[in-house]
């Protein structure tokens, strides 16, 4: 009898371990587990923001050139600008600057004598030049001022990044060396000089 009751005590007592054991070990589970999810939680957030933040960062300010009149002839003025490109991507970040300046929003006083519907068909950036491609829409309408305008509206947008680039101008993908209907010669490449001293407004 009694070796059972003592056989009974050592039972019992080893199941009270055993239990207190696997109790300890199932909350050391739950708190791994518990601490697992929150540190995942956190990350997931900062990439849902970054995005955002990059969007942000993209949003760089360009200069597009419009005309204005001083009564006696026109200037070129900037307008400041945001487009959401990079200036270490300058074909990108004229394409956006020129996209601006094709629709024509000019503000106060400003004016364009770029014809409505001319299109950007490309720009080109390399080694100090710059090749603008635009639509034959470009070259037609008005007499050799409105001529000169949208040419040095041109020439001083595509050089806002570099002002002693060289300007090509292409219609349909073809030098533009005769300009409208008065047969405005176009001596190419155009800088932000020749033009100047070439050409007046």
């Amino acid at each position: 009898m009694n070796q059972q009751q003592g056989s009974n005590r050592i039972s019992s007592g080893l199941i009270a371990a055993i239990s207190a054991t696997i109790v300890a070990v199932g909350g050391g589970v739950a708190w791994f587990v518990s601490n697992s999810n929150n540190q995942s939680t956190v990350p997931s957030q900062q990439q849902t923001n970054t995005p955002t933040q990059s969007l942000v960062g993209n949003e760089k300010t360009a200069q597009i050139y419009w005309l204005q009149d001083s009564g006696t002839s026109f200037k070129l003025v900037p307008q400041q600008i945001q487009v959401a490109a990079n200036r270490n991507q300058p074909n990108r970040f004229l394409e956006a600057a020129f996209q601006r300046l094709l629709e024509g929003n000019a503000q106060g006083d400003n004016s364009t004598t770029i014809p409505s519907g001319t299109k950007l068909l490309g720009v080109d950036v390399e080694n100090g030049s710059v090749r603008v491609n635009l639509s034959e829409e470009f070259s037609k309408g008005g007499g050799s001022a409105s001529m000169m305008g949208r040419v040095g509206q041109v020439v001083y947008t595509a050089t806002s990044l570099n002002p002693n680039a060289k300007v090509y101008i292409d219609i349909n993908g073809k030098p533009l060396d005769v300009l409208g209907g008065e047969g405005v010669e176009l001596e190419q490449p155009l800088t932000r000089e020749s033009f100047n001293q070439d050409y007046q407004l």
